[in-house]
């Protein structure tokens, strides 16, 4: 059974920046196309990025677009999703995803089977 690991929330100030990490065990993360989603309170969960299993593609939701990337270390079996020029806006429950093969053009929850746990990112203003 694929697991997700995700470290690297927190606090932060507007403007600030802030890297997540998901560790992915129990498959073969070279296979694993991966997406970030977030939840803010009251809403329903969204797409923020997703890249290709080999790492070639990426996509971008349009509010997170110049100032999040994503990217996956197939060696360490971590994806990532370097967050900069954070606002308040930007403040949610952040979750990983993983799929099997994915070609990193998946937006919705469905779209994926493996979940991280969740982390909490604040952003101050």
């Amino acid at each position: 059974q694929v697991q997700l690991v995700e470290s690297g929330g927190g606090l932060v100030q507007a403007g600030g920046s802030l890297r997540h990490s998901c560790a992915v065990s129990g498959g073969t993360f070279s296979k694993n196309g991966m997406g970030w989603f977030r939840q803010r309170p009251g809403k329903e969960r969204e797409f923020v990025a997703a890249i290709s299993y080999g790492g070639g593609f990426t996509n971008y939701a349009s509010a997170v677009r110049g100032r999040f990337t994503i990217s996956k270390d197939n060696d360490k079996n971590t994806g990532y999703l370097q967050m900069n020029s954070l606002k308040p806006e930007d403040t949610a429950v952040y979750y990983c995803a993983a799929d099997v093969w994915g070609a990193g053009t998946g937006t919705l929850p469905s779209s994926y089977p493996f979940w991280g746990q969740g982390t909490q990112v604040t952003v101050s203003s």
